[in-house]
């Protein structure tokens, strides 16, 4: 699984909030990045539920 984060992103941190492992909040860009590639077999389901919640549908997952 191959996530990533579009410009989209409003920011609001909820991604970074459930998983923090996965997502970082850039403060200069002022939007989340994708910390690692690919996503670890025991985040997915939490990634999934990341991308479900993004408000700016700014999440996107390949499997």
């Amino acid at each position: 699984m191959k996530v990533t984060i579009s410009k989209m992103c409003m920011g609001d941190r909820n991604c970074n909030d459930l998983c923090p492992a996965m997502f970082k909040y850039d403060e200069d860009q002022l939007l989340s990045t994708v910390q690692l590639d690919p996503v670890p077999d025991h985040l997915k389901e939490v990634v999934r539920q990341a991308a479900a919640e993004c408000g700016a549908d700014a999440i996107t997952i390949e499997e």
